[in-house]
């Protein structure tokens, strides 16, 4: 009897071990592994072929006719005789946009005014297709600020925000963020440049 109590005493304690050590995963995992676990739509594309496939099937797979546009760079991705681009804001209309950063320890998607104008997060539609580089990853907000500050070439942009959920949870709504949500149902496309 007291064999197996030493045995089982001994795998018990390594499990424990095991459980209590540390795992680094690299920025891109990191990220990749909590955006994922807040409900986020992740495509990993190797090349900018692959990111235009992957936007025309989520177009098709959510039967989406037309998709608002403020960056002009994005125009590229879209065959404007399949789908129609909105550069006037409508709550309704999904939204193609870039992003500033990639948070890594947190799986957030950073915006700014370049991105999203004046307006807050809550005034653009539920779905939201980001485009964002490998390059764009940062570990954490700090990282993040500066890296807008820095990549600032006039003036550094305002209305910065950053998406955090990624499932829409109409629950959670109360008193102190009434109108404010910014849970989006929202589709990355990361794109490796590194």
């Amino acid at each position: 009897m007291n064999f197996f109590k030493k045995v089982f005493n001994k795998t018990f304690k390594e499990n424990l071990e095991i459980k209590a050590q540390e795992v680094n995963l690299s920025l891109d995992d990191l990220f990749v592994h909590n955006f994922i676990k807040k409900g986020g739509k992740f495509l990993y594309c190797l090349e900018k072929e692959e990111s235009i496939l992957h936007l025309k099937s989520i177009l098709s797979e959510n039967n989406w006719k037309n998709i608002l546009v403020t960056n002009p760079d994005l125009l590229s991705f879209l065959d404007q005789k399949e789908i129609a681009v909105d550069f006037d804001f409508k709550k309704s209309t999904p939204f193609f946009t870039t992003c500033e950063h990639l948070i890594a320890d947190k799986g957030d998607v950073l915006f700014s005014s370049n991105q999203l104008r004046s307006k807050k997060l809550s005034e653009f539609s539920e779905n939201f297709i980001v485009f964002a580089t490998t390059s764009q990853l940062v570990k954490n907000t700090g990282q993040g600020l500066t890296g807008i500050k820095t990549n600032a070439k006039h003036a550094i942009p305002t209305n910065i925000s950053a998406v955090k959920n990624y499932t829409l949870n109409k629950t959670e709504e109360n008193l102190l963020n009434h109108g404010i949500s910014n849970s989006k149902n929202l589709y990355l496309l990361l794109l490796e440049d590194l």
